[in-house]
């Protein structure tokens, strides 16, 4: 009976390759979930300042708290991996700004997003008051 001499190089290499391929796979899944979480506090503090600006003309106007909850309903369980974030939202005459920041371990999101506080009916009636004319 003939032997066959089998070579173990291909375990070896394997051995070697497949953490490396597994490695690269965690840290794409990883980039995902990271820029899925910035996506989603970006947008909220976005639609959190435009609310925030549109609320603002009205006669009692819209405090900083209520838009603090307004953003945390538009987030409410829909990050991955940061579930905790802080928020600071200022409110002045001119513009609203909505400010997240959001960790976990050794990653770090910073969201910054504002609105002016626009009066177009005033625009609009100056735009016909200059047509009369």
């Amino acid at each position: 009976m003939k032997m066959k001499r089998l070579q173990g190089s291909m375990t070896v290499e394997m051995s070697f390759l497949m953490p490396m391929i597994l490695f690269l796979i965690m840290v794409c899944i990883l980039a995902v979930f990271y820029y899925h979480d910035k996506n989603i506090l970006a947008g909220a503090a976005y639609e959190t300042a435009v609310a925030g600006s549109t609320k603002a003309r009205e006669k009692d106007g819209i405090s900083e708290g209520e838009l603090e909850s307004l953003f945390f309903q538009r987030t409410k369980n829909k990050c991955i991996l940061f579930g905790s974030f802080q928020t600071t939202v200022t409110v002045t005459e001119e513009e609203i700004i909505v400010r997240a920041n959001a960790s976990h371990n050794y990653m770090k999101i910073s969201v910054m997003e504002s609105a002016k506080v626009t009066e177009p009916e005033r625009y609009i009636r100056k735009l016909r008051r200059m047509k009369q004319r």
